[in-house]
Formats: C-alpha cells, structure tokens, sequence
C-alpha cells in the first residue's frame, strides 16, 4: 500500500491523473530561454502566467533557489487592500483588488480570498484628519472607502474595546468593505499550476550566482545548475534585490529589514473584519482555522535575520490586549519574520534598468502580498513590450534621481 501526505492527496486530485507530482518538479533546463524570471513567488508566478497568457511568451523558465513559495509569499500578512493615498499607488493597487475579485476563477484553484471588509481605526484627532483625506483620496479614484464613527465600529467588532479611558481611545476609523484576506500558499500553487499548464518551465533549487552582460545587455545567468543564456531577464525577488543587482553591478535605493507576525492558537469565530491601528502599530484578523494572525511594522535594524526582535512582538502582544482584552488569555501557536525590501518613499520599483534586457520588480516593503495579480500582469507587459505599462510607468528607477517620488509613509497604515 502506497501512502500519501495531505499536501500530495491535495495535489493528486487537484492535477486530476495517478502521477500526482506537478510537472515543474520534473522540469528540465534548457541551454536558453526568451525570458527568465528570477524568484518563484507570488509576483514571479503571475508574471509567468500573465506572459504565457495574455503574451504568448511560453518560452519562459522561472528560477527559484529553495521551493516553490518558500519565501515571503508564503510568510506575510495575507491582507488585500487598495485604500491607498496617492495616485500612482492607488491604480496599481485597485487594479490588482480587481483582480483578485475573481482570480480563483480565473485560475480554477481557490485562492480563499474573502472580502470580509478591512478597518482602519484611529486615536487620535490628527489620526481621523489622515483618515478623512485618504477616504477623500480614495473616492476621487473610484475607490471604495467610508468614515465610521466610534459607534459603528463596535457594533461591528464588538470585542475591540471602545471605552474613552483606555489608553488608545477608538475616536473613529475608516472601513473598505471590498478588502480582506486571502491564502497566500494557495496564490503561488494556483499561478504555478497555471502557469505550468501553459508551458512554463519553474525550476527549484536553482540558485542563481551570477548576471553576465555584454556590450550593454544581459546575456546570461550563471547558476548552481549551470548557465542559462537569457534574451530578457526579470528580477523578481523579496529580501534580497539589492544582492541580486549587484550582481549586474546596479545598486538599489533599498534596504532590507526583518518583517514580524504570530498566529494564535485557533478559536471560535469572535469577529470578522480585519483591524489595523497605526498609532499603536499592528494589525488582527482571524483565519478560517480560527487563528488570530497579529503582527506589525518593520523591524527597524538593517537585517536579513529572520529571527526577528522580540521586543517588537512584545511591544504587538501589549497593543493586541490594550485593543482587544479578550484576547489576553490566548496562548501564541508559532512566530516567523520575513525579510522585505524597503524604498526610500515605501514604494516598489518596476523598471527597467540601464542594462538592456535586465528588468526589476522589487522593494515592495510591506505591500506585496495584496499586489500580486497586478504586479504580475504590468511586469509581463514590462517584458514583453520592452516598456512599461502605464500602471507602472511611475514606478520606474530613475524616480530616485529625478526627485518624483510616490511617498506612501504617512499614508499606508501600518503599511500592510
């Protein structure tokens, strides 16, 4: 008798024949590629599927050095949002919620999103000031955002406490009902397959070491499974962009900090929407399985230790139980970081660079996750026309030269 893991039963009948093994753990390498992305997370994955259908670019490999969604994607915050302040920011953004709208459909793999609406609270008169400009913001971009008052927050989380002698009093918030949550391993399977299925190679354990160029154009990659000769190259990683720039002699207006978060151990449902407070600086919201998932900013040292700093993961614990005392009991299941990579205005970049053929698509900092379709389908487009799309034109390298910057900071709630 033969037996499988749930993780290989779920992958059997999802692939729909007896060899459950998906075919890109058989990929083989080819001496060339017209495109190869490197990093097999969620934006790579898109951009692969995105290039092969909407394209017609098959000739594509994507390089991992561990395993499929094994890095960020598969440790962040899960929070899909578009409620953000400036123009460039806010496209790319609700472009990317629409997406995700029906992307399990658009995929045939469920992606568990779920639009259980998204809470923005505030302590503070200057905090509701913010706020009021950003829904004001927002709504000039078709965006869906609304004002709450203190009461209607706690009618709809009535476990946050409202009292006005807490010590960070809820004075009001604002509230995207079309955002949410979504699973963010099932995102990198469902592109993967997708992808797969439509000719795409994705190749694991495939470090790269190194970017060879000639007379002003990428070339080629040197990797621990040999070299790999390129036409167009897309850098698409988390945690370590700067290192892989180098590489191509590029240096990156980015630097790297550990990103922490927790889960709990599950409950019953105790409430809905997800809950993000800036002045304290963290946010909640509760799985499926009924873990609470709490976490924060950015750990403020330089670092690509993905230990974390538990004096931040004290600093959430104390916030979580001023906000929520109900949850002062419950005990911590498990805690990781991940490595983000953070611009100077908190912004990504998407852009070409002064190397022909060589493309980025990195330092989303802490918005990744709720970008991915969007960031996939305009860097397919990026690579496949050789220009930016207008979704991404904004987003381009030379802004840290030119001064036109998309400063989110102030604007982005804990950032998430």
């Amino acid at each position: 008798m033969q037996f499988y893991s749930l993780p290989n039963l779920i992958r059997r009948g999802l692939r729909g024949h007896r060899d459950w093994t998906p075919a890109w753990r058989k990929a083989q390498l080819r001496p060339s590629y017209d495109v190869i992305i490197v990093g097999a997370g969620g934006h790579g994955l898109a951009t692969a599927y995105y290039l092969a259908k909407l394209h017609g670019v098959t000739n594509v490999a994507v390089l991992e050095r561990g395993w499929l969604g094994g890095g960020n994607i598969g440790r962040n915050t899960a929070i899909v949002r578009s409620n953000y302040l400036w123009d460039a920011s806010a496209h790319i953004y609700e472009f990317s919620l629409k997406l995700w709208e029906s992307l399990s459909q658009e995929l045939n793999y469920n992606v568990m999103f779920s639009q259980r609406g998204l809470l923005n609270i505030a302590h503070s008169e200057q905090e509701l000031h913010d706020l009021a400009r950003r829904v004001g913001a927002n709504r000039l971009n078709g965006i869906d955002a609304e004002l709450l008052s203190t009461e209607e927050i706690s009618k709809r989380v009535p476990v946050l406490n409202t009292s006005p002698d807490t010590r960070y009093p809820v004075l009001g918030g604002t509230l995207q009902r079309r955002g949410g949550v979504a699973r963010h391993d099932a995102v990198a399977w469902g592109y993967a397959r997708a992808a797969d299925a439509l000719g795409v190679d994705i190749v694991e354990n495939c470090e790269v070491t190194g970017i060879r160029t000639a007379n002003g154009r990428v070339t080629a990659l040197e990797t621990t499974r040999g070299e790999i000769r390129a036409g167009t190259v897309g850098l698409v990683v988390a945690g370590n962009a700067t290192v892989l720039a180098s590489m191509a002699g590029i240096r990156l207006p980015i630097l790297s900090h550990p990103l922490q978060a927790l889960v709990t151990e599950p409950l019953k449902p105790v409430f809905d929407p997800v809950v993000m407070s800036a002045a304290v600086h963290v946010y909640v919201h509760q799985t499926d399985r009924g873990e609470l998932v709490l976490g924060a900013g950015i750990d403020a040292p330089v670092s690509y230790d993905l230990n974390g700093n538990f004096r931040i993961i004290e600093h959430v614990l104390a916030a979580v139980c001023e906000l929520f005392p109900i949850f002062s009991r419950v005990r911590m299941l498990r805690q990781w970081a991940g490595t983000v990579d953070v611009c100077p205005d908190a912004s990504p970049i998407i852009s070409g660079t002064p190397i022909k053929g060589l493309f980025m698509n990195c330092g989303w900092g802490t918005g990744g996750f709720k970008a991915t379709p969007g960031s996939g389908w305009v860097f397919a487009h990026t690579l496949a026309h050789q220009e930016p799309h207008p979704l991404n034109e904004p987003f381009s390298l030379d802004r840290f030269t030119s001064g036109a910057l998309i400063d989110e900071h102030g604007a982005a709630a804990v950032a998430h």
